[in-house]
């Protein structure tokens, strides 16, 4: 059987939102099955040393513009949410609680809660409506997300991305190909019609490649 195609996704990202909805179909018109990876976008920051695009003032005033022309490319309706940035942690943790088509359609429901006019996530009382009204009892996965075990399970999700070189969101991963962000969707459907991708030793070339170089301040500079 083909493989899945991951999606590593966080619902504070406009981008993972359109992400998720292109790499979904992506991967529904090739027959692949979605293997959906919620992860804490801060934690992957944190981890690569980097800020988030709401950190920087320029890139925040840029990125709301950016993500609305792209989705209106892809035919998506999209709005300001009702917070930005907010905490996606109990969103994240309850749609980890699924499985199968009900995760699916819980995450469609709070990307939309979010980025499509709906009322957000910013809350366990936001993240319990918004899933009471796709049909799911959202007061009780609300609950559920303060099981020990269920808070554990995100983390190790976050560490794992981490440990697999998952630096942003949202991100896709096929056949062991990273394809990141949704300028990437089509180089993902490429590599799912079997396109050719980039050449076998193109990332030996580039690890040995020396440097000319060093910016003052980064981390190859620091002890210098």
């Amino acid at each position: 059987m083909a493989g899945a195609v991951r999606i590593y996704f966080d619902f504070i990202s406009p981008y993972a939102w359109l992400g998720w909805i292109g790499a979904s179909a992506l991967a529904e018109a090739h027959g692949r099955p979605i293997e959906p990876a919620p992860v804490l976008f801060a934690g992957l920051l944190d981890a690569h040393g980097q800020l988030g695009p709401a950190e920087i003032p320029a890139k925040r005033r840029y990125v709301m513009r950016d993500a609305w022309r792209k989705a209106r490319r892809m035919g998506i309706e999209m709005h300001v949410p009702p917070a930005h940035p907010f905490n996606p942690l109990t969103a994240l943790r309850a749609v980890g609680l699924l499985e199968g088509e009900a995760q699916r359609r819980a995450i469609g429901a709070c990307f939309r809660a979010v980025w499509g006019g709906g009322a957000g996530v910013h809350g366990p009382e936001a993240v319990a409506r918004a899933l009471s009204d796709a049909g799911f009892d959202g007061a009780a996965l609300v609950a559920a997300t303060r099981d020990p075990t269920v808070k554990a399970r995100l983390r190790d999700q976050t560490a794992a991305a981490i440990a697999a070189g998952i630096f942003g969101v949202p991100s896709m991963v096929v056949d062991g190909e990273l394809f990141w962000g949704t300028d990437s969707l089509d180089d993902l459907e490429d590599c799912l019609a079997g396109r050719p991708g980039p050449p076998a030793n193109l990332d030996d070339l580039w690890r040995t490649l020396p440097a000319a170089a060093v910016r003052p301040g980064s981390r190859k500079d620091a002890g210098r």
